[in-house]
C-alpha cells in the first residue's frame, strides 16, 4: 500500500514529482516522518535512542522485518526498484539523534540540519534526477531548521533554528529550480516564509498558491 504522508504540505510537494519516483519519494519521506514521531513521543533519551537505532538497523535489512512493519515492506520494495542505498536512508537517523541532546547546542542543530535535512534532500533528488546539484543539500539544511523552528516548543531552540535557517538561505541565494527538482523547491520556498515568522498557518491558501507558482515557474 502506498504511503501517504501525515504532513499535507509535504504530500502536496511530492505530488508534483513524476509518477515513477513518486512512490519511492513518499516511502523515503515516510521514514523521515517515522523518525520525527519517535522524537516527538520520546520522554526518556535512552528509549528514544534505542528506537532510532532499531529503525536504522532495520532499514539496512528491510526485507527481514517487512512482515512485522508495513513501512519496512514498502521500504524494501522501493529500495529494490530504485536501487537506492539502504544505509544512506538509515543515516538520516543521525540527524534525529542530535535532537535528543540536552541541552541542545548550536552544533547539535547543525548536525540535525545536515544529517536530516541535507541528506533527505540529496536522497530525494537522487530519486528525481540522475545528476544532483551540489547546492541541493544546503536547501535541505535550511528547510529542516525552518521546519523545526515551527514545531519545537522551546522558544530559545526555535529562535536558534530560525536564525540558522535564515543564514543558510542567504548563503543559498535564489535560483530557478530545474523542473525535476521542483517538489523539493516547493518546500524550500516555504522555508523562506517560515524564517520570517514565529507561527505558520500550514496548508493555508496563500502557502498552497506559493507552491503551485513555484511548480510552474521554478521560482
Amino acid at each position: 500500500m502506498t504511503q501517504i504522508l501525515a504532513d499535507p504540505e509535504r504530500e502536496l510537494a511530492l505530488s508534483y514529482a513524476k509518477k515513477a519516483p513518486r512512490v519511492h519519494l513518499r516511502t523515503l519521506w515516510s521514514v523521515d516522518e517515522r523518525f520525527g514521531s519517535i522524537i516527538a513521543g520520546t520522554t526518556e533519551t535512552t528509549i528514544g535512542e534505542m528506537r532510532l537505532l532499531w529503525w536504522r538497523e532495520a532499514l539496512a535489512k528491510a526485507a527481514d522485518h517487512a512482515a512485522a512493519e508495513p513501512l519496512l515492506e514498502q521500504v524494501a520494495l522501493s529500495l529494490g526498484e530504485s536501487g537506492a542505498d539502504a544505509d544512506e536512508w538509515g543515516k538520516m537517523a543521525e540527524g534525529w539523534f542530535a535532537l535528543l541532546q540536552d541541552p541542545l547546542e548550536p552544533s547539535d542543530l547543525e548536525r540535525f540540519a545536515a544529517e536530516r535535512g541535507g541528506r533527505l534532500f540529496a536522497l530525494s533528488a537522487s530519486l528525481l534526477t540522475h545528476q544532483v546539484p551540489a547546492w541541493v543539500p544546503d536547501y535541505g539544511r535550511a528547510w529542516a531548521l525552518a521546519d523545526l523552528s515551527c514545531r519545537v516548543r522551546d522558544e530559545d531552540v526555535a529562535d536558534q533554528a530560525r536564525s540558522l535557517a535564515a543564514d543558510t538561505l542567504v548563503s543559498c541565494g535564489r535560483r530557478k529550480w530545474p523542473r525535476a527538482l521542483r517538489p523539493l523547491g516547493a518546500l524550500a520556498v516555504l522555508a523562506r516564509q517560515d524564517v520570517g515568522r514565529t507561527h505558520r498557518q500550514q496548508g493555508s491558501p496563500m502557502r498552497v498558491l506559493r507552491m503551485i507558482y513555484h511548480n510552474i515557474t521554478g521560482y
